[in-house]
C-alpha cells in the first residue's frame, strides 16, 4: 500500500460554515434567505427582492 491511498486517509470532519453578517448592520445571518441575499429580516425592504434560487445550502449550525 502506498500512503496516498484513499483507504488509509482518515476523513476530514465536517467544517463550518463562514460567518455570514448583514451588509447593513452587521450581525450574523441564520436565516438560508437572508443568507442569500446578505440582508437580515429587519434589513430588508421593499426595495430588495426576495429570489431564493433552487439548489443545495450549507448546513446551518
Amino acid at each position: 500500500m502506498q500512503p496516498d491511498d484513499p483507504a488509509l486517509i482518515p476523513p476530514m470532519p465536517p467544517t463550518r460554515p463562514a460567518l455570514l453578517r448583514c451588509r447593513r448592520c452587521g450581525r450574523p445571518l441564520h436565516d438560508p434567505e437572508s443568507r442569500i441575499l446578505g440582508l437580515g429580516r429587519n434589513c430588508r425592504g421593499p426595495e430588495d427582492p426576495t429570489q431564493v434560487l433552487p439548489g443545495e445550502q450549507d448546513a446551518l449550525f
